[in-house]
């Protein structure tokens, strides 16, 4: 999707013009990927206009633990982090938008050792529409199984969110197009159903709720845990656990979930048809946007208002 320009970006603690947000061709991140960044909604309540950041701390703290992973030194706190969204989204007068923070060795050193490069960091925003399509949300999108495996624990550490990670999302959304499919989906190194592309999984059976575990290699989504927060609100039985792609054929309901897709309905997985999004994807989809536009109280920790 094409990026619809704003004013201003965050980068290093500086508030600059958009077309001077620029980095050295020959910086390290560039070459070998060594980024870690997140993706992040703020939301617009249609009833009363008030403008909220989605879950801004656990996003930030996340950031923070895969610096961590990835031995990159932050110079910037959650709190700091926090404050810089916010006043990003206040300088290009965003009532909604898209986040993406992103932290990157600079320039400085080549080669695979990154010791002595720089590490930059930009916050930047601008608005973004409807993920995987402009009625995706109503109806569902169709997807395949990738070819293309996910990466497994130990080769890189789903816990981070790695701009290097996303190579194999690359391959498979691409495999996934020239098939047809507007997602695809991703089996880890057992077979077993791991994540879409850039988004977590779940199916409906016999009024059951299911997710993969972390433990099967996938990102650790705060839309997810917030998916799962949500069932237990509205007592529909959830439980993680593995799934292979038959569990996926035989589903009474999938859905997608992630900072970008939201919770984006599957209509079909391989041909096999799911059908319109169901009694518990509307419900929980319905409970979704009630909490990022503010109308559920229990739940205002998780917004930051801009």
């Amino acid at each position: 999707m094409a990026i619809d320009e704003v004013d201003y970006i965050w980068k290093d603690g500086e508030i600059v013009p958009w077309a001077e947000a620029t980095t050295h061709v020959l910086s390290h991140s560039l070459h070998y990927g060594s980024g870690v960044f997140e993706g992040i909604r703020c939301y617009q309540n249609p009833d009363n206009d008030k403008s909220f950041v989605f879950r801004l701390r656990d996003h930030m703290e996340r950031l923070h633990r895969s610096c961590k992973i990835a031995l990159i030194d932050l110079p910037y706190t959650v709190d700091e982090l926090c404050d810089a969204t916010i006043e990003i989204i206040r300088k290009n007068n965003l009532k909604a938008c898209y986040i993406r923070p992103l932290v990157y060795r600079g320039y400085g050193v080549m080669g695979v050792d990154p010791t002595g490069a720089p590490t930059d960091v930009i916050i930047a925003v601008w608005p973004w529409g409807t993920y995987l399509g402009g009625d995706a949300l109503e109806n569902g999108v169709a997807v395949g199984i990738s070819s293309w495996r996910q990466r497994s624990n130990n080769a890189i550490p789903p816990a981070v969110k790695s701009t290097a990670s996303y190579m194999n999302s690359i391959l498979a959304k691409l495999e996934a197009k020239q098939h047809g499919y507007v997602e695809a989906i991703m089996l880890n190194e057992q077979g077993l159903v791991c994540e879409g592309t850039g988004e977590n999984l779940f199916i409906v059976r016999d009024g059951v709720l299911s997710t993969p575990p972390l433990s099967d290699g996938l990102l650790e989504g705060l839309t997810r845990d917030t998916i799962l927060c949500l069932a237990d609100d509205l007592e529909i039985p959830a439980v993680e656990e593995s799934l292979t792609r038959s569990d996926l054929y035989i589903a009474d309901e999938v859905f997608m979930t992630g900072s970008a897709a939201e919770l984006t309905p599957i209509g079909s997985v391989d041909g096999r048809e799911v059908g319109k999004p169901g009694e518990i994807t509307r419900a929980l989809q319905e409970r979704f946007f009630d909490v990022v536009y503010g109308n559920i109280e229990e739940y205002a920790d998780w917004l930051t208002e801009v």
